[in-house]
């Protein structure tokens, strides 16, 4: 499962600290005043509260499930109600009890009404009584069966996943497990589609099962769907049997053992891309019209394949891998085991497919069909088994595919995300105390999990941290584990005691605090004192392995040190005088920290390291400082520099003081050499807005060509330019020459002409640009669709605030309420659209969103 968020990465290494100082536990009989009998009544309510504390933990804890029963294989053949919304299906279920003789058999299913459930034998078919609370099936079996009896039973029914719509999670924003998309097309840009999502429970919502991620079946499921649709699911097709009524049956077949949460099917129009790796047939399926945008979305496929088998030592383990685009996914995406699901951002056609960068979720998803679909984790408990894998797959293949700076940067937002979230919550990464498996979907179980395996692979090399990876995935593969198998794997391999790393990291909750002082009194030999300021009552005192380096001239030196106690301090021993070490350059340590560095060691920092991670801090430290006599040095060097993301961000600190044209001689040049010539679209994109900020109409003509740049970066950066210009006007041919366009890199310019020009009668393409954008840039165009029809009513303000309420009501990504909420302000003189608004909190289910709402709605009465 990939966690879909919106991250502005900027000022990430200026961070202020809230660090306490560390308490010693102290008797009570010692304090002063207390008497001996006050102290034992003391200590007598400590430990009834302690008492308290524990039952409480004990009633809280989510055990794994019992394993009573075992579901061998599962047969479903399913045909859709598509204007009720609704499943009709047949399960045949095989079974036998774990261990323990049996005779009721309990299964997971969601408000289904059930028809007969019957025990079917060669020669017979046997009719069961069975108990339903719209939840879960007991069936009465006729006879207590044993671990050495596999029987099997049918049951005839019909699910409505509709009736279970509900908040999820951050990660999965919806529960119903299976989804018609516009069943009825009655939509007009909407394609008629069925998709599911069955982490961590929801699959039970659309069949029976025993929906547990420690259960592991085989399946069949025969899909009856429309002639004009494809169907895609687990395993392989292995028929396909045209019914003669415009409906055909697809048998699928897998016949490899996996959780049941991974089950999945998606009905659609799809237009399908194949390729191969190796022997593993590979499919990317998407909307028609869109397959020259998915070859080359998903075109780094088989080279990821290959780049991931080669570090685990395990092939790829299932018959073949599909890659499906789907509308109104609830997450960024899902692992189903050899069928992929994908958010529809993803769904691009040739020209937008230019700027791709969907690489780091294509690599989640598919390092999920080892950690977390060959080897599954057992309880939800562990769910970072998974997902912490997956998070770091994105690293591995950064660093693999583009650069360790690239990858470096990716690790220290992730830390950063996971720093954001523990603000207000500090967990343990395997925790059994949750309320709802959803809770685990999480900045820990994914942030914070990936940055600690990069810690292990950092501390044990690379050689031994992917043996054991092989170890653990070869000796678990289709079975559950638990965090101590994985430990244990690293200890056969390693022949080291890991218990103190994963007690800490995964056992234990919170982060070093850490004070850095340098002592320089002494150039040929410094030292270092490291204070951990973690509140040691609530967090354990670290351990860990901090890298130390210097340059002597072009040459890096480092050395490494381990940190065990609460202040600790190292002389390294540089033997060569120098002026400025740097306490864990690359940022590979998972720690808040503090040391006081100057602006002109941020200078020399930038000037002198060889990692772009720490030339990144050193750029954005003096930033945030506005230290404008060392950004006068620092930006034209951070213009050329090797890393785009340097460039990049570079021209976002020109871009906030208009003053740097002036100030640095020059700059312009070097900006004006970016738009031409740099290699990454993105980087090029930056330096057009800033470039149009500064001199809009001196490059008029120069933006003016670039609109027919393939990359609609460019393009839309060279668009938005030319509007800027206050002495040349944009001829009025071109605009509409380029209205057409569905991408909104142009609808935004076009939007934003629009407004700026006081165009009438566009009232109509405004709604339309409302009907086919989505995910981002449908948020980044509400803001433009709302001011049009503030400032032009009569162009149709009133369906203009009904189409604002639709997305606000119903939208499943929150993203996009908020961005229709805030849309709505803009009619916030008109008494009814408060009124709206109103509702509309009180019926909004994320928690956070509804404080949102009813913060600027108070605002308003005020």
């Amino acid at each position: 499962m990939f966690l879909l968020r919106l991250c502005l990465l900027t000022g990430i290494f200026m961070v202020a600290y809230a660090c306490k100082t560390p308490k010693s536990a102290t008797d009570a009989s010692d304090i002063p005043g207390i008497s001996k009998g006050a102290a034992e009544v003391s200590q007598a309510v400590d430990q009834s509260i302690l008492r308290l504390q524990k039952e409480k933990e004990i009633k809280s804890y989510q055990p794994s499930a019992r394993r009573d029963f075992d579901i061998l294989h599962t047969d479903l053949d399913l045909e859709f109600d598509w204007k009720n919304q609704s499943v009709l299906g047949k399960a045949r279920i095989q079974a036998k009890p774990h261990f323990s003789p049996e005779k009721i058999l309990v299964l997971d299913a969601k408000d289904f009404e059930l028809g007969a459930i019957s025990l079917v034998a060669a020669d017979s078919i046997q009719k069961l009584s069975y108990r339903y609370d719209e939840k879960q099936i007991s069936v009465f079996l006729p006879r207590e069966f044993t671990s050495k009896d596999t029987f099997e039973i049918e049951i005839n029914y019909k699910a409505f996943p509709e009736r279970n719509s509900g908040r999820g999670s951050d990660a999965i924003t919806d529960t119903k497990g299976l989804y018609f998309i516009d069943p009825l097309d009655t939509i007009p840009s909407k394609p008629t589609m069925i998709w599911t999502q069955g982490e961590t429970e929801h699959n039970s919502k659309w069949f029976p099962t025993i929906d547990k991620p420690n259960e592991r079946f085989t399946h069949s499921i025969r899909l009856t769907v429309p002639d004009s649709m494809v169907s895609v699911s687990n395993g392989k097709l292995v028929k396909q049997e045209n019914l003669g009524n415009g409906s055909r049956k697809d048998y699928w077949e897998m016949n490899l053992p996996h959780a049941p949460y991974l089950v999945a099917i998606a009905i659609g129009d799809f237009g399908k891309v194949e390729a191969t790796h190796g022997d593993v047939p590979l499919g990317y399926y998407v909307e028609k019209g869109f397959e020259k945008g998915a070859s080359k979305v998903f075109e780094n496929t088989p080279k990821m394949m290959s780049f991931f088998e080669k570090k685990l030592g395990v092939p790829f383990p299932w018959q073949k891998y599909d890659q499906i685009v789907v509308r109104d996914f609830v997450s960024g995406a899902m692992e189903n085991t050899t069928a992929s699901i994908f958010m529809e951002e993803l769904r691009l056609d040739e020209r937008e497919a230019l700027d791709s960068e969907w690489d780091y979720i294509i690599a989640h998803e598919l390092f999920h069909q080892w950690f977390g679909d060959l080897v599954t984790t057992e309880s939800w408990a562990n769910l970072t088994l998974n997902e912490a894998f997956a998070n770091y797959s994105e690293y591995l293949w950064n660093e693999h595919y583009y650069s360790s700076d690239q990858a470096a940067l990716k690790l220290v937002a992730e830390m950063e995300g996971y720093f954001a979230e523990s603000e207000e919550k500090k967990v343990n990464l395997i925790r059994f105390d949750y309320n709802d498996s959803e809770d685990m979907f999480d900045a820990h179980s994914y942030n914070k999990g990936g940055v600690v395996l990069h810690m292990l692979r950092k501390y044990l090399g690379d050689e031994v941290f992917f043996r054991s990876l092989h170890e653990y995935l070869k000796k678990h593969a289709f079975q559950s584990v638990e965090v101590h198998d994985l430990r244990q794997a690293f200890e056969r391999v390693s022949g080291e005691d890991l218990n103190w790393f994963f007690n800490q990291w995964f056992l234990s909750k919170g982060h070093p605090e850490i004070a850095i002082e340098i002592d320089y009194s002494e150039p040929e030999n410094i030292l270092i004192t490291i204070n951990q300021l973690q509140d040691l009552t609530d967090y354990p005192l670290f351990q860990f392995p901090i890298e130390i380096s210097w340059y002597e001239g072009k040459d890096r030196r480092t050395k490494q040190f381990i940190v065990k106690e609460g202040q600790q301090s190292f002389a390294i021993e540089n033997g060569t005088p120098v002026d400025l070490v740097y306490v864990d350059e690359g940022k590979n340590l998972l720690a808040r920290r503090t040391q006081n560095l100057s602006n002109s060691q941020f200078l020399k920092q930038f000037k002198e390291s060889q990692l772009g991670v720490a030339r990144y801090e050193a750029l954005d430290s003096l930033a945030s400082r506005e230290a404008k006599e060392e950004l006068s040095e620092v930006l034209p060097l951070a213009l050329k520099d090797p890393f785009w993301s340097i460039r990049e961000t570079a021209l976002g600190y020109l871009q906030s003081d208009p003053e740097w044209k002036e100030k640095i001689q020059g700059i312009e040049e070097l900006v004006y050499d970016l738009v031409e010539n740099d290699p990454k679209n993105s980087v090029r994109s930056a330096a057009i807005d800033l470039l149009g900020q500064w001199a809009s109409d001196k490059y008029f003509l120069t933006f003016k060509r670039l609109t027919n740049n393939p990359s609609y970066l460019i393009a839309g950066s060279a668009l938005m330019a030319m509007i800027q210009a206050e002495e040349v006007s944009v001829d009025s041919d071109l605009i509409n020459s380029l209205a057409s366009s569905r991408n909104f890199r142009i609808v935004i310019p076009v939007a934003e002409y629009y407004l700026k020009q006081h165009v009438s009668g566009k009232g109509g393409w405004f709604n339309e640009n409302l009907t086919h954008l989505t995910g981002e840039g449908l948020y980044y165009f509400l803001g433009y669709y709302s001011e049009y029809f503030v400032r032009l009513p009569a162009e149709g303000k009133t369906q203009a605030i009904t189409n604002l309420m639709a997305i606000l009501q119903n939208n499943s990504k929150d993203y996009l309420r908020m961005g229709a909420f805030q849309a709505l302000l803009g009619f916030a003189e008109d008494p009814e659209t408060i009124k709206l608004l109103e509702k509309a909190a009180e019926k909004e289910n994320s928690t956070e969103l509804r404080n949102y709402f009813n913060y600027f709605l108070e605002m308003l009465k005020e």
